[in-house]
């Protein structure tokens, strides 16, 4: 008896942890600016390389909708934003500056507010190395 009703509890749940779970992934976010990617891979860099990235995206809402702020995950992260209003249909991009100058692995966030009240998660991330640096696995070293 008491191994169905522990049965019976495990099953329930985990069917209401199944259902609660949010299936979209951020690459998915329901809004009104759909962005062609919303995670940058740096990929393996050397210490000093260029610090810029851009996440290109395009209004697909029936009216102009504005970024009313960006802010990155830590000072390391700067956002540059369109501060006009995208019309619908027009593309644009954010652009992130991530400082290369800091040694290792990496993943920093940046969050638009939109004046729909929107909120949209970037995401950038990578492993800075040091050029003297010895420790960068063969097949990264082979992309340089």
């Amino acid at each position: 008896m008491k191994h169905i009703v522990l049965t019976l509890l495990l099953a329930v749940g985990c069917l209401s942890f199944g259902l609660a779970q949010n299936k979209s992934t951020p690459d998915e976010q329901k809004t009104s600016l759909k962005f062609e990617k919303t995670t940058v891979d740096y990929g393996t860099i050397e210490k000093g390389s260029d610090p810029y990235r851009s996440f290109v995206f395009e209004n697909a809402s029936d009216e102009p909708v504005a970024i009313k702020s960006a802010k990155g995950s830590c000072g390391c992260t700067v956002p540059e934003y369109p501060k006009e209003p995208i019309m619908p249909g027009q593309k644009s991009e954010v652009k992130v500056r991530y400082d290369t100058q800091r040694v290792g692995p990496f993943g920093k966030t940046v969050t638009l507010m939109t004046t729909k009240d929107e909120k949209i998660v970037l995401t950038i991330k990578g492993k800075v190395y040091k050029a003297e640096d010895k420790s960068v696995p063969a097949q990264d070293q082979a992309a340089f």
